[in-house]
């Protein structure tokens, strides 16, 4: 796999902890996984498997399919599970939201804090030891724009294109009861006050039999309760959810807004 490191296992069967052990190994048990490996290791989804392995390590220059960085790391940003050794939730979120352009960094941290639950609080605490680190003022942006409730970046985006049109911040992971009581939903985000939500559906809502089915008895008991929902796919334009969500915000009887910023008003797809 990697220098003086070997395995029966096939390319197929190997996941990403086998890739970061034999990672670790290469390093003589003396790297940390970090960032995006160990963001995956926490249960982060949506990071593609064949990204290299990251290390925290200072030592010899590494082989293809590994990435090192040379960082200190204190006694708490480490933890060890299955006899591996990566960074913590708070450490990796605090790696992790300095890298990459703002809104990447930002669905990297919703992923993590999905999975994990890490409060931004913490990382602005671990980052009060680090001033002047390079990224530190996306990373605070970023942190004020986190919300462990996205289950997908294409939620985050849409999130994100929300705030930025003028909306107030809408809360996700909103729960629903049907009407009889039986069947407990939840919205992916919008405004409970208003019953105004806005949901992205992805490609598994039209493929999957069971979904499908499962779909159309939720649309029912959300329209007896009286929610408009906004429901948002891969091919729907920025332009378009916004003129979507403008009129039903408009039926509220709300005042429009005023976008925060220009981004807001691109026509590129939501994912």
């Amino acid at each position: 796999m990697f220098p003086d490191v070997y395995t029966d296992k096939s390319g197929d069967d190997l996941t990403t902890y086998h890739r970061a052990t034999a990672a670790w190994l290469w390093s003589r048990r003396g790297g940390v996984i970090a960032r995006l490996t160990a963001s995956k290791l926490h249960g982060a989804k949506y990071i593609d498997d064949c990204l290299p392995i990251e290390l925290a390590w200072s030592g010899r220059r590494p082989p293809p399919g590994i990435v090192t960085h040379k960082v200190q790391l204190a006694a708490d940003d480490v933890v060890v599970q299955g006899g591996l050794p990566f960074t913590s939730a708070e450490r990796t979120a605090f790696d992790i939201g300095r890298r990459g352009t703002l809104d990447e960094s930002i669905a990297r941290l919703d992923a993590l804090g999905n999975a994990t639950g890490f409060t931004a609080d913490a990382v602005r605490h671990l980052a009060l030891g680090h001033r002047g680190a390079r990224g530190m003022r996306q990373l605070v942006e970023a942190l004020d724009l986190y919300d462990p409730g996205a289950e997908s970046p294409p939620e985050t985006a849409l999130r994100l294109l929300l705030i930025r049109a003028g909306y107030p911040r809408p809360a996700t992971q909103i729960p629903v009861r049907s009407a009889d009581g039986k069947r407990q939903y939840y919205l992916d985000m919008g405004w409970e006050k208003y019953k105004l939500a806005v949901e992205y559906d992805g490609d598994h809502h039209r493929k999957d039999p069971r979904q499908f089915a499962h779909d159309v008895l939720r649309s029912e008991d959300l329209d007896e309760l009286r929610w408009t929902r906004i429901r948002v796919v891969k091919r729907h334009s920025e332009s378009d959810v916004l003129a979507r969500v403008a009129r039903a915000w408009a039926a509220t009887g709300e005042p429009a807004l005023a976008p925060h910023d220009e981004r807001a008003s691109r026509s590129r797809n939501i994912a």
